[in-house]
């Protein structure tokens, strides 16, 4: 199983790094067909072969994913657009 986990750090108050959070989930929902959902602050997200969350911090915000065989042989493009959001948006 592939992993993915991408750190980055901010210096946004916790409500925009929340808004942040979720135009990144919302991103992934569109180009990756993911489903995701708040519980306290964290960012759940999933779908068949995905399974991952966004984890909100004072000072970063850590994205992690689970890939099962087929979804791992998107990594790289998964990845490559979480760290373009994060970089426009932070």
């Amino acid at each position: 199983m592939s992993r993915i986990e991408i750190r980055h750090a901010h210096a946004l108050a916790p409500s925009e790094a929340r808004k942040v959070a979720e135009e990144l989930a919302k991103t992934l929902a569109e180009r990756f067909g993911i489903d995701y959902a708040w519980q306290g602050d964290v960012l759940n997200f999933s779908r068949p072969g995905v399974d991952g969350a966004i984890e909100l911090g004072k000072t970063a915000l850590t994205v992690q994913a689970k890939l099962g065989f087929l979804a791992a042989m998107f990594k790289d493009k998964i990845e490559a657009e979480i760290q373009r959001v994060l970089d426009e948006r932070f």
